[in-house]
């Protein structure tokens, strides 16, 4: 399946173009659950073992391996994936796209020291959460594993919030068309 996706664009315009098309009317748990559950099903189904994150800046709504073979240094990738987004607003593969994949270049336009340049990656993986009236990132999907490339991990989690978006269409929940009276 990784290797069946194409690759994404490197266009920033279209980049930005595609992560504002994911706004969601509202976003919480349930939808993390969703496309957490999407994204671990595609990463088994595929036989590889992935770290699947999805937070709000201060609360984490999913966190599941999607195999065994996950190490402890994912947690801290996850980490900086999630904190890129949050701080940049866009999706760790557009923050790459920007930078051409230099890192040095990427500190040094934000004139970050060491320390502070850990706390962040432009690895793809980091996708955006945006919700319809709130103003900026509200969250993060991130995916993090052995064998995905930058590249794919971006496309996983595109393709992900697609499936979840075609699977929403149409549905109207039995709870929302009750009347009271």
């Amino acid at each position: 399946m990784l290797n069946t996706l194409p690759p994404p664009t490197r266009d920033l315009s279209e980049l930005a173009k595609e992560e504002k098309s994911f706004t969601f009317a509202h976003f919480t748990c349930e939808h993390a659950w969703v496309i957490g559950n999407i994204l671990r099903n595609a990463l088994r189904t595929a036989e590889c073992p992935a770290l699947i994150h999805i937070a709000l800046p201060h609360q984490t709504l999913f966190h599941s391996p999607s195999l065994p073979g996950i190490m402890p240094d994912h947690e801290t990738w996850a980490t900086r994936k999630k904190n890129t987004v949050l701080r940049w607003g866009h999706s760790t593969w557009h923050m790459s796209c920007q930078f051409g994949g230099d890192y040095k270049r990427f500190a040094e336009y934000h004139a970050m020291s060491g320390d502070e340049w850990a706390k962040y990656t432009i690895e793809g993986g980091g996708y955006p959460v945006f919700v319809k009236g709130v103003e900026g990132v509200v969250g993060a999907i991130v995916v993090v594993g052995l064998g995905v490339e930058s590249e794919q991990a971006h496309g996983v989690v595109v393709k992900a919030v697609e499936e979840y978006r075609d699977l929403r269409e149409g549905f109207r929940s039995p709870m929302r068309s009750m009347t009271v009276k």
